[in-house]
C-alpha cells in the first residue's frame, strides 16, 4: 500500500511548483551539512533550510508585508501568508 502521508517538504514544494515560485539562490554550509534555499514569487520572499542528510525534515520561513518573519508549521501558513501579500499588491 502507498504511503499516504507526505511531509512538509513535499506539499510544499508541490504547491510553490503549481504556483510558480522561482529559485533565487541556494547556499551550502558544509560544515553544518545545511542548504538554505531563497525562493520567491512578486514581493513574496520564502526561505528553506534543510539539512543534506534529511530532507523531509526542511523548515520554512517567509516575510509579511511588514517585514516580520513568519515561521511556516503547515503549508496553511503558508498559503494564508502568501495570499495576505499578494492581496495588497495593487
Amino acid at each position: 500500500m502507498n504511503n499516504l502521508s507526505t511531509t512538509l517538504h513535499d506539499k510544499v514544494h508541490n504547491w510553490m511548483n503549481m504556483i510558480g515560485f522561482r529559485l533565487n539562490s541556494s547556499d551550502t554550509n558544509n560544515q553544518s551539512k545545511t542548504v538554505t534555499k531563497h525562493y520567491f514569487f512578486e514581493t513574496f520572499n520564502c526561505l528553506e533550510k534543510v539539512k543534506t542528510d534529511e530532507p523531509g525534515k526542511a523548515k520554512f520561513m517567509c516575510f509579511d508585508t511588514y517585514g516580520e518573519t513568519l515561521k511556516i508549521r503547515s503549508l496553511s501558513d503558508l498559503q494564508t501568508a502568501f495570499y495576505d501579500n499578494i492581496s495588497q499588491l495593487k
